[in-house]
Protein backbone atom coordinates (compact mmCIF):
# COMPACT_ATOMS: atom_id res chain seq x y z
CA UNK A 1 0.00 0.00 0.00
CA UNK A 2 2.72 2.22 0.72
CA UNK A 3 4.76 1.94 -2.50
CA UNK A 4 1.58 2.08 -4.22
CA UNK A 5 0.74 5.55 -2.90
CA UNK A 6 4.74 6.32 -3.05
CA UNK A 7 4.29 5.62 -7.37
CA UNK A 8 1.31 7.92 -7.18
CA UNK A 9 3.03 10.61 -6.01
CA UNK A 10 5.97 10.34 -7.83
CA UNK A 11 3.22 9.76 -11.35
CA UNK A 12 1.87 13.38 -10.18
CA UNK A 13 4.98 14.68 -9.99
CA UNK A 14 6.51 13.73 -12.95
CA UNK A 15 2.92 14.82 -14.92
CA UNK A 16 3.35 18.31 -12.89
CA UNK A 17 6.88 18.92 -14.60
CA UNK A 18 5.93 17.86 -18.10
CA UNK A 19 2.93 20.56 -17.79
CA UNK A 20 4.88 23.20 -16.46
CA UNK A 21 7.65 22.42 -19.46
CA UNK A 22 4.90 22.17 -22.32
CA UNK A 23 3.54 25.56 -20.85
CA UNK A 24 7.22 27.22 -20.91
CA UNK A 25 8.32 25.75 -23.81
CA UNK A 26 4.67 27.34 -25.61
CA UNK A 27 5.81 30.53 -24.05
CA UNK A 28 8.86 30.66 -25.26
CA UNK A 29 7.67 29.75 -28.87
CA UNK A 30 5.22 32.79 -29.21
CA UNK A 31 8.28 35.14 -27.92
CA UNK A 32 10.15 34.07 -30.99
CA UNK A 33 7.59 34.04 -32.89
CA UNK A 34 7.09 37.45 -32.91
CA UNK A 35 10.88 38.47 -32.57
CA UNK A 36 12.56 38.72 -35.87
CA UNK A 37 16.08 39.35 -37.19
CA UNK A 38 16.92 40.63 -41.04
CA UNK A 39 20.02 39.31 -42.49
CA UNK A 40 21.41 38.47 -45.99
CA UNK A 41 20.58 35.17 -46.86
CA UNK A 42 24.09 34.61 -48.51
CA UNK A 43 27.71 36.50 -48.71
CA UNK A 44 30.68 36.01 -50.39
CA UNK A 45 33.95 36.50 -49.05
CA UNK A 46 37.34 36.27 -49.94
CA UNK A 47 39.85 34.11 -48.59
CA UNK A 48 42.28 36.46 -45.85
CA UNK A 49 40.17 39.71 -46.45
CA UNK A 50 37.28 40.54 -43.64
CA UNK A 51 32.84 40.44 -44.90
CA UNK A 52 30.49 42.19 -43.10
CA UNK A 53 27.13 40.80 -42.17
CA UNK A 54 24.55 43.92 -42.38
CA UNK A 55 21.86 42.72 -39.91
CA UNK A 56 18.55 43.83 -37.91
CA UNK A 57 16.57 42.30 -35.11
CA UNK A 58 13.17 43.40 -33.71
CA UNK A 59 11.60 41.86 -30.49
CA UNK A 60 8.12 43.25 -29.17
CA UNK A 61 8.62 46.02 -26.27
CA UNK A 62 12.25 46.67 -26.86
CA UNK A 63 12.53 49.55 -24.96
CA UNK A 64 10.67 48.65 -22.05
CA UNK A 65 12.91 45.12 -22.02
CA UNK A 66 16.23 47.64 -22.46
CA UNK A 67 14.99 50.06 -19.08
CA UNK A 68 15.21 46.84 -17.50
CA UNK A 69 17.95 45.61 -19.13
CA UNK A 70 21.63 46.28 -17.64
CA UNK A 71 23.26 44.83 -20.36
CA UNK A 72 22.54 43.55 -23.57
CA UNK A 73 24.79 40.88 -25.64
CA UNK A 74 25.09 39.48 -29.03
CA UNK A 75 26.06 36.64 -29.32
CA UNK A 76 27.04 34.41 -33.48
CA UNK A 77 26.80 30.76 -33.45
CA UNK A 78 27.98 28.45 -36.14
CA UNK A 79 25.94 25.43 -38.13
CA UNK A 80 23.65 24.94 -35.45
CA UNK A 81 20.58 27.48 -33.61
CA UNK A 82 20.90 26.01 -30.53
CA UNK A 83 23.10 27.79 -28.02
CA UNK A 84 22.96 25.23 -25.23
CA UNK A 85 23.52 22.00 -27.21
CA UNK A 86 26.23 20.20 -26.57
CA UNK A 87 27.68 20.46 -30.05
CA UNK A 88 26.89 24.35 -30.74
CA UNK A 89 30.08 25.93 -32.05
CA UNK A 90 29.88 29.66 -30.68
CA UNK A 91 31.94 31.41 -32.75
CA UNK A 92 31.47 35.05 -30.68
CA UNK A 93 30.02 35.72 -27.35
CA UNK A 94 29.99 39.04 -26.36
CA UNK A 95 28.69 38.41 -22.88
CA UNK A 96 31.88 36.60 -22.50
CA UNK A 97 34.00 38.27 -24.62
CA UNK A 98 34.74 34.70 -26.61
CA UNK A 99 35.84 34.53 -30.06
CA UNK A 100 36.20 30.59 -31.14
CA UNK A 101 37.89 29.69 -34.37
CA UNK A 102 38.11 33.65 -35.70
CA UNK A 103 41.36 35.47 -35.32
CA UNK A 104 38.76 38.71 -34.55
CA UNK A 105 34.87 39.26 -34.49
CA UNK A 106 33.49 42.95 -34.55
CA UNK A 107 29.72 43.46 -33.65
CA UNK A 108 29.86 47.36 -35.17
CA UNK A 109 26.24 48.29 -34.89
CA UNK A 110 24.72 49.69 -32.25
CA UNK A 111 22.52 46.50 -30.47
CA UNK A 112 20.50 49.60 -28.32
CA UNK A 113 19.96 50.61 -31.83
CA UNK A 114 18.54 47.20 -32.96
CA UNK A 115 21.63 46.65 -35.61
CA UNK A 116 23.50 43.93 -35.25
CA UNK A 117 25.31 44.34 -38.36
CA UNK A 118 28.93 42.29 -37.42
CA UNK A 119 32.20 42.24 -39.49
CA UNK A 120 34.17 39.03 -39.12
CA UNK A 121 37.86 39.54 -40.34
CA UNK A 122 40.43 37.31 -41.83
CA UNK A 123 38.37 34.64 -42.94
CA UNK A 124 39.50 31.63 -43.95
CA UNK A 125 37.92 28.61 -46.12
CA UNK A 126 36.81 26.65 -43.01
CA UNK A 127 34.46 29.18 -41.92
CA UNK A 128 32.42 28.44 -44.66
CA UNK A 129 28.54 28.19 -42.87
CA UNK A 130 25.51 29.15 -41.71
CA UNK A 131 25.74 31.24 -38.93
CA UNK A 132 23.05 32.16 -36.24
CA UNK A 133 22.25 35.38 -34.18
CA UNK A 134 21.35 35.29 -30.86
CA UNK A 135 20.57 37.78 -28.44
CA UNK A 136 20.67 38.11 -24.39
CA UNK A 137 19.51 40.88 -22.25
CA UNK A 138 20.20 40.55 -18.32
CA UNK A 139 19.61 39.93 -16.17
CA UNK A 140 17.17 37.27 -17.58
CA UNK A 141 15.54 40.38 -19.38
CA UNK A 142 15.44 38.23 -22.85
CA UNK A 143 17.61 35.84 -24.65
CA UNK A 144 16.38 33.88 -27.95
CA UNK A 145 17.96 32.62 -30.98
CA UNK A 146 16.78 34.17 -34.28
CA UNK A 147 15.95 30.79 -35.72
CA UNK A 148 15.07 31.16 -39.69
CA UNK A 149 12.35 28.29 -38.87
CA UNK A 150 10.12 30.19 -36.78
CA UNK A 151 8.55 33.26 -38.02
CA UNK A 152 10.04 35.66 -40.51
CA UNK A 153 13.85 35.46 -39.41
CA UNK A 154 16.96 34.91 -41.53
CA UNK A 155 20.16 33.56 -41.42
CA UNK A 156 23.22 33.83 -43.39
CA UNK A 157 25.87 31.64 -45.08
CA UNK A 158 29.39 32.70 -45.14
CA UNK A 159 30.93 31.47 -48.92
CA UNK A 160 34.39 31.75 -48.60
CA UNK A 161 35.98 31.88 -52.27
CA UNK A 162 39.40 31.51 -53.35
CA UNK A 163 39.62 34.24 -56.20
CA UNK A 164 37.29 37.32 -56.47
CA UNK A 165 33.94 37.13 -58.43
CA UNK A 166 33.89 38.33 -61.90
CA UNK A 167 32.38 41.98 -62.12
CA UNK A 168 28.83 42.04 -63.56
CA UNK A 169 28.86 44.64 -66.76
CA UNK A 170 25.92 45.77 -67.96
CA UNK A 171 24.73 45.66 -70.57
CA UNK A 172 26.44 42.30 -70.83
CA UNK A 173 25.24 41.17 -74.11
CA UNK A 174 26.16 43.23 -77.44
CA UNK A 175 23.21 45.03 -78.63
CA UNK A 176 22.73 47.19 -81.39
CA UNK A 177 23.17 51.09 -80.65
CA UNK A 178 22.75 54.04 -83.50
CA UNK A 179 25.57 56.67 -84.40
CA UNK A 180 25.58 59.28 -82.13
CA UNK A 181 23.17 57.61 -79.24
CA UNK A 182 24.32 58.42 -75.82
CA UNK A 183 25.60 54.86 -74.57
CA UNK A 184 25.83 53.69 -70.60
CA UNK A 185 27.76 51.10 -69.01
CA UNK A 186 27.92 49.96 -65.85
CA UNK A 187 30.31 47.63 -64.32
CA UNK A 188 29.89 46.46 -60.64
CA UNK A 189 31.71 44.35 -57.94
CA UNK A 190 31.33 43.05 -54.67
CA UNK A 191 32.52 44.79 -51.69
CA UNK A 192 32.15 42.27 -49.03
CA UNK A 193 34.54 43.92 -47.10
CA UNK A 194 33.81 47.71 -46.91
CA UNK A 195 37.39 48.75 -45.57
CA UNK A 196 38.83 47.26 -48.84
CA UNK A 197 36.82 47.62 -51.09
CA UNK A 198 37.82 47.01 -55.09
CA UNK A 199 39.00 49.40 -57.60
CA UNK A 200 37.16 49.13 -60.93
CA UNK A 201 39.35 50.35 -64.27
CA UNK A 202 38.39 50.55 -68.05
CA UNK A 203 40.02 49.36 -70.79
CA UNK A 204 39.83 50.06 -74.43
CA UNK A 205 36.83 52.99 -74.14
CA UNK A 206 35.96 55.56 -76.30
CA UNK A 207 37.44 58.88 -76.48
CA UNK A 208 34.63 60.49 -75.28
CA UNK A 209 33.39 58.31 -72.36
CA UNK A 210 33.16 59.88 -68.76
CA UNK A 211 33.72 57.62 -65.99
CA UNK A 212 31.93 58.10 -62.35
CA UNK A 213 32.74 55.23 -59.20
CA UNK A 214 30.99 54.53 -56.12
CA UNK A 215 30.11 52.62 -53.05
CA UNK A 216 26.58 51.73 -52.95
CA UNK A 217 24.47 49.65 -51.02
CA UNK A 218 22.00 46.84 -51.76
CA UNK A 219 18.52 46.04 -50.40
CA UNK A 220 19.92 43.55 -48.13
CA UNK A 221 22.35 46.13 -46.97
CA UNK A 222 25.52 44.43 -48.35
CA UNK A 223 27.85 46.69 -50.36
CA UNK A 224 29.47 46.90 -53.53
CA UNK A 225 31.48 49.14 -56.40
CA UNK A 226 29.64 50.50 -59.05
CA UNK A 227 31.32 52.30 -61.71
CA UNK A 228 29.51 54.10 -64.87
CA UNK A 229 30.98 55.08 -68.24
CA UNK A 230 28.51 57.33 -70.24
CA UNK A 231 29.98 58.15 -74.04
CA UNK A 232 28.63 58.88 -77.49
CA UNK A 233 28.88 56.22 -80.17
CA UNK A 234 30.54 56.22 -82.96
CA UNK A 235 31.30 54.45 -85.94
CA UNK A 236 34.55 53.78 -85.54
CA UNK A 237 33.25 52.21 -81.63
CA UNK A 238 31.43 49.43 -83.97
CA UNK A 239 32.96 45.85 -82.54
CA UNK A 240 35.17 47.55 -79.95
CA UNK A 241 35.58 45.23 -77.27
CA UNK A 242 35.44 47.40 -73.61
CA UNK A 243 36.54 45.61 -70.57
CA UNK A 244 35.87 46.23 -66.98
CA UNK A 245 38.79 44.96 -64.04
CA UNK A 246 38.09 44.80 -60.33
CA UNK A 247 40.82 44.37 -58.39
CA UNK A 248 41.07 43.45 -55.16
CA UNK A 249 43.71 43.67 -51.84
CA UNK A 250 45.87 40.58 -52.09
CA UNK A 251 44.05 38.83 -55.23
CA UNK A 252 44.73 38.74 -58.75
CA UNK A 253 42.42 40.90 -60.91
CA UNK A 254 39.07 39.66 -62.41
CA UNK A 255 37.95 40.94 -65.88
CA UNK A 256 34.62 41.51 -67.69
CA UNK A 257 34.62 42.45 -71.62
CA UNK A 258 31.46 43.38 -73.34
CA UNK A 259 31.04 44.05 -77.40
CA UNK A 260 29.86 47.03 -78.62
CA UNK A 261 27.85 47.19 -82.24
CA UNK A 262 27.02 50.38 -83.50
CA UNK A 263 24.92 50.89 -86.25
CA UNK A 264 25.86 53.96 -88.66
CA UNK A 265 26.02 54.30 -92.51
CA UNK A 266 28.22 54.37 -94.90
CA UNK A 267 31.92 55.83 -94.16
CA UNK A 268 35.07 56.35 -96.02
CA UNK A 269 33.65 55.35 -99.69
CA UNK A 270 36.07 55.18 -101.97
CA UNK A 271 37.35 53.75 -104.84
CA UNK A 272 39.95 51.30 -106.01
CA UNK A 273 41.41 51.20 -109.73
CA UNK A 274 42.85 47.72 -110.70
CA UNK A 275 44.42 47.26 -114.08
CA UNK A 276 43.56 44.00 -116.06
CA UNK A 277 44.90 43.07 -119.49
CA UNK A 278 44.98 45.39 -122.58
CA UNK A 279 43.45 48.46 -121.92
CA UNK A 280 40.44 47.30 -119.55
CA UNK A 281 40.31 48.48 -115.95
CA UNK A 282 38.16 47.28 -113.00
CA UNK A 283 36.99 50.32 -110.41
CA UNK A 284 35.94 48.87 -107.03
CA UNK A 285 33.89 50.76 -104.56
CA UNK A 286 34.77 50.38 -101.07
CA UNK A 287 32.54 51.76 -98.08
CA UNK A 288 32.09 50.98 -94.11
CA UNK A 289 28.87 50.54 -92.86
CA UNK A 290 26.64 48.83 -90.13
CA UNK A 291 24.82 46.54 -90.80
CA UNK A 292 26.71 45.68 -94.16
CA UNK A 293 24.39 43.01 -95.36
CA UNK A 294 22.16 45.38 -96.88
CA UNK A 295 24.92 47.93 -98.35
CA UNK A 296 23.95 48.33 -101.42
CA UNK A 297 26.21 50.32 -104.57
CA UNK A 298 25.84 53.02 -107.58
CA UNK A 299 27.75 53.58 -110.61
CA UNK A 300 27.29 56.88 -111.91
CA UNK A 301 29.11 59.03 -114.71
CA UNK A 302 29.73 62.44 -114.67
CA UNK A 303 27.39 64.28 -117.59
CA UNK A 304 24.96 61.11 -116.97
CA UNK A 305 21.78 61.69 -115.39
CA UNK A 306 21.08 58.22 -114.81
CA UNK A 307 23.61 55.56 -113.15
CA UNK A 308 25.47 53.00 -115.09
CA UNK A 309 25.70 50.02 -113.03
CA UNK A 310 24.35 48.51 -109.15
CA UNK A 311 26.74 46.39 -108.92
CA UNK A 312 30.08 46.66 -106.53
CA UNK A 313 32.55 46.24 -109.03
CA UNK A 314 32.32 47.42 -113.42
CA UNK A 315 34.78 47.02 -115.79
CA UNK A 316 35.90 49.59 -118.07
CA UNK A 317 37.89 49.88 -121.48
CA UNK A 318 40.28 52.52 -122.10
CA UNK A 319 38.74 53.80 -125.31
CA UNK A 320 37.02 56.92 -126.60
CA UNK A 321 33.61 55.92 -125.38
CA UNK A 322 34.33 54.84 -122.06
CA UNK A 323 36.46 58.01 -120.95
CA UNK A 324 35.78 60.39 -118.40
CA UNK A 325 35.22 61.02 -114.82
CA UNK A 326 33.27 57.95 -112.29
CA UNK A 327 32.56 58.21 -109.07
CA UNK A 328 30.42 55.20 -106.88
CA UNK A 329 27.58 56.26 -104.61
CA UNK A 330 27.36 53.58 -101.05
CA UNK A 331 24.12 53.12 -98.94
CA UNK A 332 22.80 51.26 -96.62
CA UNK A 333 19.48 51.56 -94.38
CA UNK A 334 21.12 54.65 -92.05
CA UNK A 335 21.79 56.38 -95.40
CA UNK A 336 24.54 56.78 -98.14
CA UNK A 337 28.01 58.31 -99.03
CA UNK A 338 29.59 59.38 -102.46
CA UNK A 339 32.73 58.66 -103.63
CA UNK A 340 35.58 60.96 -105.04
CA UNK A 341 35.66 60.71 -108.58
CA UNK A 342 38.51 59.01 -110.64
CA UNK A 343 39.30 59.77 -114.08
CA UNK A 344 39.66 57.75 -117.25
CA UNK A 345 41.23 58.45 -119.79
CA UNK A 346 41.99 57.00 -123.45
CA UNK A 347 45.52 55.41 -123.37
CA UNK A 348 46.77 57.31 -126.65
CA UNK A 349 46.05 60.55 -124.86
CA UNK A 350 47.37 59.35 -121.53
CA UNK A 351 50.10 59.53 -123.88
CA UNK A 352 50.42 62.71 -124.54
CA UNK A 353 49.33 64.38 -122.18
CA UNK A 354 52.42 62.42 -120.36
CA UNK A 355 54.80 64.15 -123.49
CA UNK A 356 53.01 67.62 -122.85
CA UNK A 357 54.04 67.18 -119.07
CA UNK A 358 57.56 65.64 -120.04
CA UNK A 359 58.16 68.43 -122.80
CA UNK A 360 56.61 71.56 -120.28
CA UNK A 361 59.00 70.13 -117.83
CA UNK A 362 61.94 69.89 -120.30
CA UNK A 363 61.50 73.61 -121.37
CA UNK A 364 61.49 75.04 -118.16
CA UNK A 365 64.87 73.52 -117.49
CA UNK A 366 66.12 74.94 -120.37
CA UNK A 367 65.03 78.20 -119.90
CA UNK A 368 66.10 78.27 -116.09
CA UNK A 369 69.60 76.76 -117.53
CA UNK A 370 70.12 79.47 -119.90
CA UNK A 371 68.73 81.99 -117.98
CA UNK A 372 71.21 81.28 -115.82
CA UNK A 373 73.74 81.45 -118.43
CA UNK A 374 72.94 84.70 -119.71
CA UNK A 375 73.57 86.24 -116.11
CA UNK A 376 76.89 84.89 -116.03
CA UNK A 377 77.90 86.10 -118.76
CA UNK A 378 76.17 89.58 -118.26
CA UNK A 379 78.29 89.48 -114.49
CA UNK A 380 81.18 88.76 -116.44
CA UNK A 381 81.18 91.17 -118.86
CA UNK A 382 80.25 93.64 -116.62
CA UNK A 383 83.36 92.53 -114.57
CA UNK A 384 85.62 92.62 -117.25
CA UNK A 385 84.36 96.40 -118.28
CA UNK A 386 85.09 97.60 -115.14
CA UNK A 387 88.16 96.40 -115.02
CA UNK A 388 88.75 97.74 -118.23
CA UNK A 389 87.52 101.12 -117.31
CA UNK A 390 89.88 100.83 -114.19
CA UNK A 391 92.77 100.40 -116.27
CA UNK A 392 92.11 103.19 -118.65
CA UNK A 393 91.45 105.28 -115.60
CA UNK A 394 95.30 104.02 -114.53
CA UNK A 395 96.60 104.83 -117.90
CA UNK A 396 95.44 108.01 -118.10
CA UNK A 397 96.53 108.82 -114.80
CA UNK A 398 100.04 107.88 -116.33
CA UNK A 399 99.31 110.07 -119.02
CA UNK A 400 98.26 113.05 -117.08
CA UNK A 401 101.34 112.37 -114.76
CA UNK A 402 103.38 112.29 -117.65
CA UNK A 403 101.94 115.37 -118.78
CA UNK A 404 102.58 117.35 -115.72
CA UNK A 405 106.37 116.07 -115.76
CA UNK A 406 106.33 117.11 -119.54
CA UNK A 407 104.96 120.50 -118.49
CA UNK A 408 107.44 120.94 -115.65
CA UNK A 409 110.27 120.26 -117.77
CA UNK A 410 109.03 122.45 -120.71
CA UNK A 411 108.78 125.63 -117.20
CA UNK A 412 112.03 124.27 -116.47
CA UNK A 413 113.74 124.44 -119.54
CA UNK A 414 112.14 128.27 -119.83
CA UNK A 415 112.76 128.94 -116.54
CA UNK A 416 116.31 127.77 -117.10
CA UNK A 417 116.39 130.21 -120.17
CA UNK A 418 117.02 133.18 -117.78
CA UNK A 419 119.06 130.86 -114.86
CA UNK A 420 121.23 128.80 -116.78
CA UNK A 421 123.64 127.83 -113.89
CA UNK A 422 120.96 126.97 -111.13
CA UNK A 423 120.25 122.88 -112.13
CA UNK A 424 123.32 122.26 -114.74
CA UNK A 425 126.10 119.39 -113.34
CA UNK A 426 128.99 120.85 -115.84
CA UNK A 427 130.86 117.98 -114.07
CA UNK A 428 129.02 115.72 -116.58
CA UNK A 429 129.47 117.83 -120.25
CA UNK A 430 132.06 119.98 -120.70
CA UNK A 431 131.90 122.42 -123.44
CA UNK A 432 135.12 123.79 -123.11
CA UNK A 433 135.81 120.51 -125.52
CA UNK A 434 133.52 120.95 -127.58
CA UNK A 435 135.81 120.94 -130.94
CA UNK A 436 134.47 124.73 -132.65
CA UNK A 437 134.26 123.10 -136.46
CA UNK A 438 131.26 123.16 -138.70
CA UNK A 439 129.12 121.04 -136.15
CA UNK A 440 129.67 123.68 -133.75
CA UNK A 441 128.72 126.45 -136.34
CA UNK A 442 125.83 123.78 -137.10
CA UNK A 443 124.93 124.20 -133.23
CA UNK A 444 125.00 127.60 -133.53
CA UNK A 445 122.80 127.71 -136.88
CA UNK A 446 120.25 125.43 -134.74
CA UNK A 447 120.51 128.07 -132.24
CA UNK A 448 121.68 127.04 -128.91
CA UNK A 449 118.24 127.69 -126.54
CA UNK A 450 116.86 124.53 -128.53
CA UNK A 451 120.19 121.87 -128.07
CA UNK A 452 120.06 123.17 -124.38
CA UNK A 453 116.55 122.94 -124.07
CA UNK A 454 116.91 119.00 -124.88
CA UNK A 455 120.08 118.30 -122.50
CA UNK A 456 118.02 119.68 -119.64
CA UNK A 457 115.04 117.68 -120.15
CA UNK A 458 117.05 114.45 -120.24
CA UNK A 459 118.83 115.55 -116.94
CA UNK A 460 115.81 116.11 -115.55
CA UNK A 461 114.12 112.62 -116.57
CA UNK A 462 117.32 111.30 -114.63
CA UNK A 463 116.42 113.31 -111.57
CA UNK A 464 113.29 111.36 -111.42
CA UNK A 465 113.81 108.21 -112.03
CA UNK A 466 116.75 107.93 -109.56
CA UNK A 467 114.09 109.63 -106.86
Amino acid sequence: MSFLLQSLMAGNKISSFIFISSVLLHTQSAKNTDSTAVMPQTVTALKGSCVQIPCTFSIPDFEGKCNNAISIYGVWLKNKSQFAHTDSFIAFNGSANIISGFSDIQITGNLKERNCTTVFYNIMMNHSDNYYFRLEMEPDVFKATFNPNIGDSKTVNIAVRDSPQLPELKPSEPKYVKEETTLSLSCSAEAPCPKEPPTISWSNIPKSAHITTQLQEKPDKTQFVISNMTFKASYMDHRRNISCTATYPRNTPVETSVMLLVSYSPKETHIIITPSSGTNVTLTCKSKASPSNDLKYIWCKRGQDTPIAWVKTINLSKTHNQTGSYFCVAQNTFGNQSSKEVQLTEEGQKELSYLVIYGCAGGLLTFALLSAVFFYCMRRKASRQAHVTDSEQAEDKNIDMKAVYDNNAIVISNNCEKKETDDLHYGEIDFSKLPMDNKTREYSNNGPDTEYAELQVTERKRKINRV
